[in-house]
């Protein structure tokens, strides 16, 4: 029996740094689709060929091809103990392909953790954003300023803002995320599996209250 996790976070929420600590903690694999679309540029194979065809058009990716991404990297040897799913299922019709796929090896997703942000909170994670002009640094003018405002601590360089992190970009990925990602949520709680963590704490705090949500969910079987 595996281990398999599905994180849900709204942008802002530090989904992709509690995966990490989530993965180090409990020695399972980090599966995230924008990795597994990045890994596809790459590799060789007729899916891989397909999802290289479809992105150099510019088209979207279907559930049909999503999922058999997601089946193929479950399928490899490194996810026998179970995985940390983030990014998947995006929809209620991933949601039942995941579980159904899950089921013929007799799992289960386990746990749903949903990293819970305020809307204006979120907002301000990601727009506050400024990174060094090497992007080895990361400031957020509301929350982690540098000491003098628009230059980098180290080098003195004006500081940049990534063109997707402007307020009306971030405002409709956030907007959008809550209208598409709530159906998903309402249907994991019909199952009872949804663990609400609070994401508006510090890093470290979050991790004790996810862990602890897993622990529990892992009891009950």
């Amino acid at each position: 029996m595996g281990t398999y996790i599905v994180l849900i976070g709204v942008q802002g929420s530090g989904k992709g740094t509690q995966a990490a600590v989530l993965q180090e903690k409990l020695g399972l694999l980090h599966i995230s689709t924008g990795d597994l679309f990045r890994a596809m540029k790459t590799e060789d194979t007729p899916l891989a060929r397909k999802v290289q065809e479809l992105m150099a058009k510019g088209e979207l990716i279907s559930d049909e091809i999503t999922n058999q991404m997601v089946e193929e990297r479950l399928s490899k040897p490194d996810a026998a103990r179970g995985a940390i799913l983030d990014g998947y299922p995006r929809s209620i019709g991933q949601a039942q392909f995941l579980d159904e796929l899950l089921a013929k090896q007799g799992d289960r997703v386990v746990v749903v953790p949903v990293l819970q942000l305020d809307r204006e909170v979120a907002i301000k994670r990601v727009e506050g954003r400024r990174y060094s002009q090497d992007k080895k640094r990361v400031y957020n003018i509301y929350f982690n300023p540098p000491k003098n405002e628009g230059v980098d601590d180290v080098d003195g360089k004006p500081l940049i803002q990534r063109d997707d992190d402007v307020r009306e970009a971030v405002e409709r990925r956030i907007d959008l995320y809550y209208q598409t990602t709530q159906p998903l949520i309402d249907y994991y709680q019909a199952r009872g599996i949804v663990a609400e963590i609070n994401a508006d704490q510090p890093i470290d705090k979050v991790s004790v209250d996810l862990l602890a949500a897993i622990a529990r969910a892992l009891m009950q079987g």
